[in-house]
């Protein structure tokens, strides 16, 4: 009776045993997810091959690798050349795009599609297009008396660094841009309840707000007159 009764008893714990184990199973299933998806997020992390990253230029291409390309929604200027742009700037701006903070519908519905890797992936193809063209710490030329005092009073170098070329943090290179879409951004940096146009970032528009538009225009000019690292690289396609 007793040897029946043990039997019966250890059978029960192996019962027991074994639902506990089949309960404790699903439980380990969500960790076993997230550690696949981790490993699925570090794969998506990693940089473009040379077939996806033409891709994501894709929609870049149609504009800033077109030289002389000129924008005309919704103010008509030639588009910026970004070929050796620092990649801390064009990420910046990307994201600012994405985030409204920068208003412009066609840049906004391109950057909405991108995602983080995306954005560092194109920062880093345009700053490499450019090439290891450098220019001097100094401008070639001297600005008028009348310019030059605006540029002081609104410390440009400060930030954009030596001959408006060796910006610091994620500030851009300006030296030789195009001299309408330099007046075309600084005056954005003054614009109010504007859907379609104007940049909100306080130091900017902070400085932009000190001087009057056509000040802001003689501005343009003479950085855009300069030497500069920016460059249109044209694409076979638009040959």
């Amino acid at each position: 009776m007793n040897k029946l009764l043990s039997t019966l008893f250890a059978l029960l714990v192996a019962s027991a045993t074994g639902l506990a184990h089949a309960q404790a199973a699903p439980a380990a299933a969500p960790g076993a997810a997230a550690s696949a998806a981790a490993a699925s997020n570090v794969k998506q992390s990693a940089p473009a091959s040379p077939a996806s990253l033409q891709a994501k230029i894709a929609m870049c291409l149609g504009c800033h690798n077109i030289p002389g390309y000129q924008a005309s929604f919704p103010e008509v200027h030639k588009v910026p050349m970004i070929a050796g742009q620092t990649p801390a700037y064009i990420e910046t701006a990307l994201k600012a795009y994405k985030t409204g903070e920068r208003k412009h519908p066609t840049m906004r519905g391109i950057a909405d599609a991108l995602t983080e890797q995306d954005i560092k992936d194109i920062s880093a193809y345009y700053s490499k297009l450019g090439g290891a063209t450098t220019v001097a710490d100094k401008p070639a030329r001297e600005p008028s008396p009348q310019v030059a005092g605006l540029l002081q009073k609104a410390a440009c170098v400060s930030c954009h660094g030596a001959n408006f070329s060796k910006p610091i943090a994620n500030y851009p290179k300006i030296a030789g841009q195009h001299k309408d879409y330099l007046y075309v951004a600084l005056r954005a940096y003054k614009q109010d309840n504007n859907p379609t146009l104007g940049r909100s970032n306080g130091i900017m528009a902070g400085i932009a707000r000190q001087f009057s538009n056509a000040e802001l225009k003689a501005m343009a000019e003479y950085i855009g007159s300069l030497d500069g690292e920016l460059k249109t690289v044209s694409d076979s396609r638009f040959h």
